[in-house]
This record gives C-alpha cells, structure tokens and sequence, in this order.
C-alpha cells in the first residue's frame, strides 16, 4: 500500500489534489475555506485557511487511518526507526500521556525521575499509576537536575520488581542525556516496558554525533516534539513504538484523549517536516551543532556566563550532552536567568526559550542564522557590563526532593480546601504548581509541601518567573487536601 519513498508527503499530496477539486462544502468547519471569516482568512492567508478541513474519504481519518495518513505513518516509522509512528495532534503532552495510558493502569507502578514534564504526572492522576521517583542528582555549580544514574535506576528496579514501566528523559530540557541504553536493557531484564520523553531530542534520528535516540536504544515507546526542533507546527508531534509493542492496543489508547476532529494543518506540517528531515537533515543539524559551540565559545569569552556543554560527561549521571542546547549559567553575574531572560526580551527584542532560577536556554535550530546569534552574544556582554551585581542572595538550586504521600490521583481527587501558601507548610499539596517553561513541576499532587518548597516558590515570584498550576492565578492560595497525612 505505501510506497516507502522519504522524498514523498502523502498527506501534503492529498490537500494539493483537495485543492483544485472545487468541493462544495456542507461539513465543518464553519468558516467553509476562509470565506465565512474574512478577518481569519486576511489574517492567516487563503492558503492556510483553504486546506483547513474536515475529515473525509479522499484525506482518511486520523482516528482511524487507512489510507494517506496510514502512508505519512509508515514513512514517518521508516524515517525514525520505528516500528510504526503516530501522528499526534495534541502536542507532545499527548503523545506523553498516550505512552503512560498504554502501559500502566490504577495501582501499577512506574519508575521515573522527579524531574519529568507536568504531562507524565499528568498521566498518573488519568490512569492512577504509582511513581516510583529515582531522584536526580544536583549539579551544585548549575544548580540543575541531571540524568538518572544507573544504579539508581537499577535499585529502583531491584526494590519495585512489579512495576511496568521506567521512564526516561532524552534528552533533558538543559541538554543532559542519561545512559538510555543500559536503562532500556535494565528494564527490559526485569520484564518492565522504557519509555523515553524525547520532546527535545527529535534531532537525534537525523544529526551526527548526537545522543542515543531511544528507538535505536530500544526503548518501547517515543514522545517525539516535532515542532521543537523538527520544524513542523506548534503543537504537532509524533508518538514512535518498538516492536514490543501493539500499534493497535496504542492507537486505542490515543483515542481516548485526542481530538477526533485532527487538524490537517497540523498533519501535513508533520508529512513535510518528516520529508525534509529525512532528506536535509544530516546537513541542517551539523550546521545547528557547528552554531551552538560557536556561541558557547563566544558567550564564555564574554566573562561571567557559563556556556556549558560536552565537558559536563561524566559517563553516567551525563552520560551524554546535546550538542545543539545553548544553556547559558547566569548566576555568577549576580542575576538570576530569570532576569536576564526577562532583560534580553525587555531591552533586546531577543526571546529565548526559558529562564529559571540559575540558567537560561536559547533554544536553537533550523530556522536560526549565524547574525542573530552574534546579537544574541553582544547582548549578553551589554546586559553583564550595565547590570552585574553580587549574587550573594540568589538560590543556589532548582531542584528539590519530594516527599511523595500519595498517589497524584488519589491527591487530585480528594477533598481539599484552599489556604494561604505561607500557612501550607506540612500539608499535602492537591495541585500542581511549576515554572512554565519548563514545565517541571515544583509541587505535584501528593507532596508534602515543605519549607524550602515554599521558599523556592516565594523566591521564583519575586525574581519573575512565570507560574502557573494553580486555581488560584496569583499563587496567594493552594488547595491542600483536608485529612492531615
């Protein structure tokens, strides 16, 4: 049925042929091609709006696909090494909870680090799955959290022989990656599925001298973040199974959350993508790798950052290094990468990816060209030449052990009243409250809050980051479970 040919874009190919059929059309979406909201249409262009359609026979269905969106899937397993690919609609947080929903049920357990995006916890409180968390190591210059250390993992393992599943960051949001092959192997020993958060490692499938991508590792399961660094839409993203696993059973599981109504902006974003990371993107990520030392050389020269990259392996808890990752330590300018951040934006018309309490990450990729990285590195040296100050009062971490209570299911479903953050200290948070980005939770549903989670909070406020998780959008109030635990 597919013809196995990366230079090809079914679905793309399919809204090409769409085009020129002049289909009347009684269906949704409303707007019918851009004529019926010509403010939409103006604003978007005729083309978008004109291929933003509805599921029908010439274009298959995504819940069920049987034709060209069935042949981007196999290209897409072929382009990867898959088993077979998912084209995934709802972001990578789906793809991530559609790995959890396909391997865990209520009262399994699963193996993870603490340092995992919001939608993995998500997952848990959807299937009521047990985490068993192996907590990272800090790095105390940086600050950061680290990969899972191999014989963590194993004691994990060792200590949890009815758990599932393990589950692994490839890389961090900072660039670290943790020894995926040996994981993949310790989990399958124990009879346990890997399933690997690849949101920010899409480019491993395709660069040289990257990281281990977890198909090639063996990992069961793939969140793979295509509009990161593969160049397809916001909010596209593909999901990729070995063969231990069953297309169907997963497929299944997907449908339970993802919208029935699959946007084929968003598909045919991935078909394209797909298609020229298959065929340019040895070349694409050799120039974003060649780009990023060169600015990491430039910004360490500047004085007073730290531009950190491969020297940071240390053969287990680094146990390897995403060489296109642009993380930037600020902290020995005396300001918090919050702040800078905040000033490069402010100031500078520069928007970089994040900041948190020590570091910030200037996300690069394709689209991004040597001159705007020049201005990016003479920003830096103007933001550390007018505003450098003592950094003695800044935090030092941005990580810090919980203490797991129960279940994030049990805790998000269970009574709860709201009080005011400074008078929670003992109690067993019922919410989530994080930085976003990242997107790592500081507080999950479950976890007793503690003093240094809450000073960690109050500093994250004052210093600007963007918070979010609660009902309470201040961040005044948490809702805390009522039974004293």
């Amino acid at each position: 049925m597919a013809v196995n040919k990366q230079d090809r874009a079914p679905i793309y190919e399919a809204l090409q042929r769409f085009r020129h059929m002049r289909v009347v059309p009684f269906d949704v979406p409303g707007h019918k091609h851009g004529r019926g909201n010509p403010e939409l249409t103006n604003f978007l262009g005729a083309q978008c709006v004109s291929i933003d359609v509805n599921s029908m026979k010439p274009l298959d269905n995504l819940c069920h696909p049987i034709s060209v969106i069935r042949e981007a899937e196999i290209l897409a397993a072929e382009a990867f090494g898959a088993a077979h690919a998912f084209l995934m609609v709802g972001g990578t947080t789906s793809s991530v909870q559609s790995m959890v929903l396909s391997t865990c049920k209520r009262g399994d357990k699963i193996i993870l680090p603490r340092n995992v995006h919001r939608s993995v916890i998500n997952a848990l409180v959807l299937c009521g799955a047990i985490p068993v968390y192996v907590n990272p190591e800090v790095d105390k210059k940086l600050g950061i959290s680290l990969g899972m250390k191999r014989d963590q993992v194993k004691k994990a393992i060792q200590e949890n022989p009815e758990a599932v599943a393990v589950l692994v960051n490839n890389p961090t949001y900072y660039g670290i990656c943790s020894d995926l092959k040996a994981i993949v192997d310790m989990a399958h020993d124990a009879g346990m599925y890997c399933l690997a958060d690849e949101a920010h490692g899409t480019h491993f499938y395709f660069g040289e001298n990257m990281p281990l991508s977890a198909m090639k590792a063996g990992a069961d399961m793939a969140a793979v973040s295509m509009h990161k660094s593969g160049g397809s839409l916001t909010q596209s993203s593909l999901l990729l199974i070995g063969k231990n696993m069953n297309e169907g059973h997963v497929r299944k599981m997907i449908n339970l959350t993802q919208t029935t109504s699959g946007s084929y902006l968003l598909m045919s974003s991935l078909d394209i993508s797909r298609r020229n990371l298959a065929l340019r993107g040895k070349e694409v990520f050799k120039k974003v790798a060649e780009m990023a030392e060169y600015a990491r050389e430039e910004i360490n020269a500047v004085g007073g950052y730290y531009a950190f990259g491969r020297e940071l392996i240390n053969g287990d808890s680094i146990y390897d290094f995403d060489p296109t990752k642009l993380s930037i330590h600020t902290r020995d300018i005396g300001l918090a990468g919050i702040e800078v951040y905040d000033l490069l934006r402010d100031e500078y018309d520069i928007q970089i990816e994040f900041g948190d309490i020590g570091n910030i990450l200037a996300y690069l990729s394709m689209g991004d060209r040597p001159q705007e990285l020049e201005r990016l590195v003479s920003a830096l040296a103007e933001i550390r030449r007018r505003y450098q100050c003592d950094g003695s009062g800044l935090m030092d971490h941005e990580y810090i052990d919980p203490e797991v209570v129960i279940s994030p299911q049990e805790a998000f479903y269970a009574r709860k009243r709201s009080v005011p953050l400074r008078e929670s200290e003992g109690s067993v948070c019922s919410e989530f409250v994080m930085c976003y980005p990242p997107g790592i939770p500081i507080l999950s549903p479950g976890e007793r809050i503690t003093a240094d989670i809450l000073a960690y909070i109050e500093f994250a406020k004052l210093k600007g980051c963007s918070m979010t998780g609660p009902e309470d959008p201040e961040i005044e109030y948490i809702n805390i479970l009522e039974e004293v635990l």
